[in-house]
């Protein structure tokens, strides 16, 4: 284990989510940045400290700060100091909502996206590390030039790397990226200025929630969640539901609200504790959940408070036309009379409640193909996806990483988990997503290396069940070629049955060594 997993935590938020923590005032905030950071870093007047007050983090990206002082410089303090730490600073210098947007899924921890930025921004910053933790914080220039030179002070080779030493990286870092880092991610923003103006208080956040959510591997989930004020930012969370093959989905925990709206929650579900990184906004609350020892054993979560009429989800949100199933539909303070658009019939209503109403539908033979938009009553959203054929088999994610662990090791494996989803052709010839179907699952060698090399038979095992991909274990392999580890290049297959014929979509999996160092941002 490294200093700084040390220092964060095996369970990286759990010194923000934990049930010692009481609110923290402005002026205990204060006294704490200024008796633990002050010996460092010079007063400017108006509690402004260098450095410090001339940026803006997440909460995950204040506690890696605080961590690194700490693994760096030897800063000594105490789990309930750096809980304190990260709540004053991020409710004072965090992000607005709309500063997080797109980025989200570093926070989310959603570690198979592939990210998407401009060339140079790739070569340049993200090379090492996610282009969102660079994306989630702001800089006036001369911090972002500061951080120019503690990379290089600090990683002296970076200039050798490659996509390095073809260039004249220091002067490029210094001349280009930081006049555009401070451009795009400036300190000062209207958007953050009118956020602290407008921010709402958290106490509106108690109450009963309705949720909807979906994880890979396991499938469709519902329930609501009920949330007492603890005092300040604080709650405590009971979690009632069950998974759509009827397994339990129950539990509680505590949770804290940071910047107005950046809810981190500590659950424990059927006995496994479990992260919950929301997003807070108009009675709403929408993120992912997942397991505390491993991340990508997650699922995405969205929800509605009661008090506030909305569509969470329609499960399950497909129909073959000229058939008739039983669907539900999630959301809160649900009344009136469901429907399903045109070509699709209301057979009858099963069950009713605020929270889920379940119903018997059919799609007529002829029923548009397509999504047709859901409601009840005068609440619309969410959508059934009907279909008379699959046209595509998309394995999602379609590029993914699973780890090997164990072997007698303490980091874990970080398993590979699938979806199968069907495309379907609209009337108008665009495609359109049908849903998540069953499917058979298997893997084969990406390519004739991987072949040659056994990767199917040393990588690890995918439950044809379930598209749960368990890698194998950590360390040298005597029986593969070299005594090489048991990492591979794999090809993830899905078959889908549709009326006797099979349909295969493929992923491509890279099974690769242990995740050492592991920060709340990747």
């Amino acid at each position: 284990m490294t200093r700084l997993r040390h220092y964060l935590g095996a369970g990286t938020l759990a010194v923000m989510a934990g049930a010692a923590w009481q609110p923290v005032l402005a002026e205990d905030g204060q006294a704490i940045l200024n008796a633990k950071c002050m010996a460092c870093h010079t007063p400017e007047g108006n509690n402004s400290l260098s450095r410090i007050s001339h940026q803006r983090k997440t909460p995950e990206g204040w506690l890696m700060s605080i961590a690194r002082m700490q693994v760096m410089y030897g800063v000594k303090v105490t789990d309930e100091e750096r809980r304190d730490l990260v709540k004053f600073l991020a409710d004072r210098q965090g992000l607005a909502p709309s500063e997080t947007d797109g980025v989200r899924y570093a926070l989310e921890r959603r570690l198979n996206t592939v990210e998407e930025f401009d060339t140079n921004f790739e070569q340049m910053c993200a090379r090492c590390h996610s282009g969102a933790r660079i994306a989630l914080q702001r800089r006036p220039a001369a911090e972002w030039e500061k951080l120019v030179h503690f990379h290089l002070g600090r990683w002296p080779s970076l200039e050798y790397q490659a996509l390095s030493r073809d260039r004249d990286w220091f002067e490029l870092a210094k001349k280009e990226m930081v006049p555009e880092l401070a451009k795009r991610y400036p300190f000062d923003s209207k958007a953050w200025s009118d956020w602290q103006k407008s921010m709402p208080k958290a106490e509106s956040l108690a109450g009963q929630w309705s949720f909807a959510g979906h994880m890979p591997g396991k499938g469709e989930v519902a329930g609501t969640m009920e949330v007492a004020s603890s005092g300040g930012d604080k709650f405590k969370v009971t979690v009632k539901g069950k998974y759509a093959d009827g397994s339990p989905f129950n539990g509680e925990g505590s949770a804290v609200l940071y910047s107005g709206y950046e809810w981190r929650g500590n659950v424990s579900i059927d006995g496994v504790a479990m992260r919950q990184v929301f997003a807070a906004s108009k009675g709403a609350l929408q993120g992912r959940m997942f397991e505390k020892a491993h991340d990508e054993r997650g699922l995405d979560f969205v929800a509605a408070q009661k008090g506030t009429a909305r569509v969470l989800a329609v499960q399950p949100g497909y129909l073959k036309a000229g058939e008739e199933a039983e669907v539900s539909i999630v959301g809160s303070d649900l009344s009136g009379k469901p429907a399903f658009g045109k070509g699709i019939e209301v057979v009858s209503v099963v069950s009713q409640t605020p929270e889920r109403v379940t119903v018997k539908v059919k799609a007529g033979a002829d029923a548009a193909a397509g999504l047709h938009e859901v409601s009840v009553g005068a609440v619309k959203g969410g959508s059934l996806a009907v279909y008379s054929d699959i046209a595509e088999v998309k394995v999602v994610p379609e590029f993914s990483i699973a780890r090997i662990g164990g072997g007698g090791g303490s980091t874990p494996k970080v398993q590979g988990r699938f979806d199968a989803e069907a495309w379907g052709k609209g009337a108008d010839g665009q495609p359109y997503r049908i849903g998540v179907f069953p499917a058979k699952w298997s893997v084969e060698p990406f390519d004739e290396r991987a072949k040659e090399d056994e990767d199917v038979k040393y990588a690890g095992v995918m439950d044809a069940a379930t598209g749960v991909f368990l890698p194998g274990d950590a360390g040298p392999n005597p029986a593969r070629k070299m005594m090489t580890n048991n990492a591979g290049n794999l090809k993830v297959i899905a078959a889908v049955d549709e009326g006797g014929k099979s349909l295969k979509g493929e992923g491509h999996m890279i099974v690769t060594v242990q995740r050492w160092n592991n920060p709340p941002i990747p």
